[in-house]
């Protein structure tokens, strides 16, 4: 899927947290932003069908394994 990039105006405190999100589930900045849109969209029934599955598969795939 291609990516275009865009300025995003963020709150100190929120952009610190999400990088510490970010940092425990082994993801990068962007990615964790990406998993947090895609997440959202789903619960909210935003997502076409195809994208929401496709997305299921990534998400499950970079998942940090749980013990």
């Amino acid at each position: 899927m291609p990516r275009k990039p865009f300025l995003l105006r963020i709150d100190d405190q929120l952009l610190a947290a999400i990088q510490r999100w970010a940092a425990a589930d082994m993801r990068s900045l962007n990615g964790q932003i990406e998993y947090l849109l895609r997440d959202a969209l789903r619960r909210g029934g935003r997502l076409p069908t195809r994208v929401a599955a496709d997305d299921d598969a990534a998400v499950h795939a970079s998942e940090p394994e749980q013990e």
